[in-house]
């Protein structure tokens, strides 16, 4: 229930991160449900607002998923415990993990400019969706861990499509059924690559994918230069 002296989530003045927290306050409620699709509609004039909304659980607000909950809907969420009020001055910091920009490029050289969920480089089209293109960003190793830091062993390179939740991004959404078929195509050896990604729920890099995402970074007359270059080699 909203304080007669507490902001309006309402208030586009506010940010994304506190608005979000007085709306799931006073218009979801503890033991309360509701999708991603019903928090953007509401926290409108900002962006990533789903990122905000995880953004609570370091100030210790519980928001449960389908993958907590199997009773749940998969697109809906559970509050289930309010954190901190970050809408007061005293709280608003609470919970908020700053990457400086040398650990940001630390991380991304790294991983080699490369989505280490899927594999996609930075700018490259989905196989999948030709008409868009990846763009690259930081998510945590340990996502749903309320601890989760901001060092170069508790981040990864995402694409933004890996990071946020792959049936709110994408048109169609892969069935179990769909996925397990070409799982169940794959050599036996592959399968065992695939079931240690699965449990590292990373994507591991080879010294090629590497070579490639520092690659991809050159200008573009540049890398024309380097495929010529590897062109001649392998003819040499």
């Amino acid at each position: 229930m909203s304080v007669a002296d507490d902001p309006d989530w309402r208030d586009l003045g506010l940010g994304a991160r506190v608005r979000v927290a007085l709306w799931l306050r006073d218009e979801v409620g503890l033991g309360g449900t509701f999708s991603k699709a019903e928090l953007r509609t509401a926290i409108t004039g900002a962006e990533q607002v789903d990122r905000r909304m995880r953004d609570l659980r370091p100030a210790g607000w519980i928001i449960r998923t389908n993958r907590d909950m199997p009773s749940l809907a998969p697109d809906r969420l559970y509050l289930e415990k309010m954190g901190l009020p970050i809408w007061e001055r005293e709280h608003r910091a609470a919970g908020l993990r700053q990457i400086s920009a040398k650990t940001r490029r630390f991380v991304y050289e790294r991983d080699g400019h490369m989505c280490r969920r899927c594999g996609v480089g930075a700018a490259e089209a989905y196989p999948d969706d030709p008409g868009s293109h990846a763009r690259l960003t930081l998510g945590h190793i340990r996502p749903h861990a309320s601890g989760s830091g901001s060092s170069p062993e508790e981040l990864i390179t995402e694409c933004a499509r890996c990071n946020e939740s792959v049936r709110n991004l994408t048109g169609v959404q892969m069935t179990r059924e769909q996925v397990w078929d070409r799982v169940g195509q794959l050599p036996l050896r592959y399968k065992r690559e695939l079931l240690a990604w699965m449990v590292g729920d990373v994507r591991p890099l080879s010294p090629a994918e590497r070579a490639w995402g520092m690659y991809r970074q050159l200008p573009a007359a540049v890398r024309d230069e380097v495929k010529r270059d590897l062109w001649k080699l392998l003819e040499s």
